[in-house]
């Protein structure tokens, strides 16, 4: 541990970066859409159903910035917000909805793809994984397409108030032994609970961290080995 980061208050410096405004200020459906590249970005992707849109709300402490659809599947766009020039969030399109028609389902493919192969500015990918149920086959499915374009990502569970508390202990064990079998996978899951804030300052802290290691200011870290 360096000196630098055993000084750095990483929860404190999260509330700070996520204390200033948080607006929506592009949409993308298609890869040659995307705007151009500007401050670092962290995504979020996971099923249609996890819970994403009302994380990401509970993060920045807005109620209405990413809006959740009431018909799963509906979002087939790249939705970017800029963190007060700090960061730019990216809200992925959810995935694994079996009533999506294939041909809708392949154009998402291809603009995630894309996007991920081709965004510099990209620094990590939060899958969301329902806490419920852990790691589904399209969870694997989505982290194979991640490792394939080496793009770093860490897993973060949802829905913690609605797993008993005596089997949260084992849900993470579960999730971090299906990341040893990814590349790209940060060996690290967060547990959290949009309804009751549970895990969301341990996000905002894993943000400000990952954006100061990458020189990125939010801390002032040097970038780590």
């Amino acid at each position: 541990m360096t000196d630098v980061e055993s000084a750095t208050d990483w929860t404190e410096a999260g509330r700070k970066l996520f204390a200033g405004p948080c607006d929506f200020f592009f949409a993308a459906a298609k890869s040659d859409g995307l705007p151009p590249v500007g401050p670092p970005e962290v995504a979020f992707a996971g099923r249609s159903n996890v819970g994403k849109s009302s994380l990401v709300n509970a993060l920045t402490g807005r109620t209405g910035l990413a809006r959740a659809s009431n018909t799963p599947g509906r979002t087939q766009e790249l939705i970017f917000f800029d963190l007060h020039g700090k960061a730019t969030l990216v809200d992925m399109p959810g995935y694994g909805y079996a009533a999506v028609a294939k041909s809708k389902s392949a154009s998402w493919g291809r603009l995630i793809q894309d996007y991920l192969r081709g965004r510099p500015s990209l620094l990590r990918v939060l899958l969301l994984v329902d806490g419920r149920h852990g790691l589904k086959e399209s969870d694997h499915e989505t982290m194979r397409m991640l490792d394939a374009a080496a793009v770093s990502y860490a897993v973060a569970l949802t829905k913690r108030d609605e797993v008993k508390a005596a089997d949260r202990e084992a849900r993470v064990a579960e999730t971090l032994e299906g990341l040893s079998k990814h590349v790209a996978a940060f060996p690290e899951v967060l547990f959290t609970s949009a309804r009751t804030g549970d895990g969301v300052a341990e996000l905002r802290a894993h943000i400000a961290r990952l954006l100061a290691e990458r020189g990125a200011g939010a801390g002032g870290a040097a970038k780590l080995g």
